[in-house]
């Protein structure tokens, strides 16, 4: 019998999920009562009550919940406050910074040029970005004084652009997690004095690498410089390209890295005063405030009616209002854990795919029904944002979940509590 992981592998590359009609509205998606796609109405209600309870509890500001199955959505609700200074109350179409779930994003806009001819993965991205040749590696010696100093290596070999999109480039994050290189990263102020994308491909690249490219999984801005090279192969800003690709075909017209409207600022989620920080150096953004970057790593605003409608397409097998955007097999590429240990790929000391969970092109990818503490199907892939936001597929149960929700301070939490809240309401 096949396992259920190639099984949903084996799904995703006929693009066979969902044998019912096309979505109806290309703004939408069809809406059903849970009880008619194998959801309890009461078990969803249950989570909605606890999460209202927090809100009440002032724990978290506010939240919109969408739950899908079968192509429709079940579970769709607002709960609490959009802005807990003034006391709005949470609209379904709330904007949120989404800050990491962008990454699933920039990825699969980096996937369709290489379906396009334009790129490889294997391509060296010193190809199309010249700073990143003869990259050097840090690595930790003791000094004179037996504490730790910092000495550079050649890198062993190119970064290339699979590396970015499995974050195995050898590039890092500054802001959390301890390390002479991450610190390196912050005392270089990557972000000062609101650089392009291409100033801060040039800034990041003076920098040595964390790891050897190829080696180990690690958190970084390897998605921000995947955006990068998506400019360079398109000739436009990452925007441009993924709105003309991906987001206007799609009907996610509330999905962009800024919010320069004033109707459409008047619905942006924001956080409790006491919860804006996710890392040393890191606070919630402004996404009223312009500025040249396009952060492809986590600079994307979006809401759960457009991010739905983004998980959809990725669950048709690439397809949605008879739309393709990607290949069925480049779509089961994608989700396929390219992270394990046969692949030579060893976890860093923040594996953040966790226990059970490998690491595909943009998404943490579940190896098996087991290993993890919570429940799901081999084959779910998923991914969250550090402003509070997560979303998750599940393949095997023709499911997915967004929650939109501004609290760094206990994202983790609702990533587990949600999981075995939604799974007990699965009831067939």
């Amino acid at each position: 019998m096949m396992k259920p992981f190639k099984r949903c592998l084996r799904h995703i590359a006929a693009g066979l999920f969902f044998a019912g009609p096309l979505l109806a509205a290309a703004q939408s998606l069809p809406t059903t009562s849970p009880e008619r796609v194998g959801l309890s109405s009461e078990r969803l209600q249950m989570l909605t009550d606890v999460l209202k309870a927090d809100v009440a509890a002032n724990k978290i500001p506010g939240a919109v919940l969408l739950v899908a199955r079968g192509g429709k959505v079940a579970w769709f609700e607002p709960i609490g406050r959009l802005d807990p200074a003034a006391g709005t109350p949470m609209p379904r179409d709330g904007i949120f910074r989404i800050y990491s779930m962008s990454k699933p994003i920039t990825t699969v806009a980096a996937m369709m040029l290489v379906e396009d001819g334009r790129m490889k993965l294997d391509d060296p991205v010193a190809m199309y970005l010249p700073e990143f040749a003869n990259m050097t590696v840090g690595v930790e010696k003791p000094g004179s004084d037996g504490k730790p100093v910092l000495e550079t290596v050649p890198a062993r070999r190119p970064i290339t652009v699979y590396d970015l999109m499995r974050h195995t480039s050898g590039l890092t994050y500054g802001f959390f997690g301890p390390g002479l290189v991450k610190q390196a990263y912050n005392a270089a102020n990557l972000h000062a004095g609101d650089p392009s994308n291409a100033e801060f491909s040039q800034r990041l690249a003076k920098l040595p690498l964390a790891y050897q490219p190829g080696t180990t999984w690690d958190y970084s801005y390897s998605t921000d410089i995947l955006g990068r090279v998506v400019e360079v192969v398109s000739g436009q800003t990452l925007y441009q390209f993924e709105k003309a690709r991906l987001l206007d075909p799609l009907g996610m017209k509330d999905t962009s890295f800024y919010v320069s409207d004033a109707p459409r600022q008047q619905r942006i989620a924001e956080p409790l005063a006491s919860d804006r920080s996710f890392g040393v150096g890191a606070e919630f953004s402004d996404p009223r405030v312009v500025q040249k970057a396009e952060s492809g790593g986590g600079g994307m605003v979006s809401t759960a009616a457009d991010y739905a409608r983004f998980l959809q397409m990725l669950l048709n097998g690439g397809t949605l209002d008879g739309k393709r955007y990607l290949g069925p097999r480049t779509l089961g590429l994608m989700v396929s854990d390219h992270a394990n240990g046969g692949a030579g790929i060893a976890p860093g000391p923040l594996y953040l795919p966790g226990s059970g969970y490998g690491f595909g092109l943009g998404f943490a990818v579940r190896r098996s029904n087991g290993e993890a503490p919570y429940p799901a199907a081999a084959g779910e892939f998923n991914w969250g944002g550090a402003g509070g936001t997560y979303m998750w597929v599940d393949p095997e149960n023709q499911m997915f979940v967004v929650l939109m929700l501004q609290s760094p301070k206990h994202r983790v939490h609702y990533r587990s509590l949600l999981r075995n809240m939604i799974y007990a309401a699965v009831v067939k």
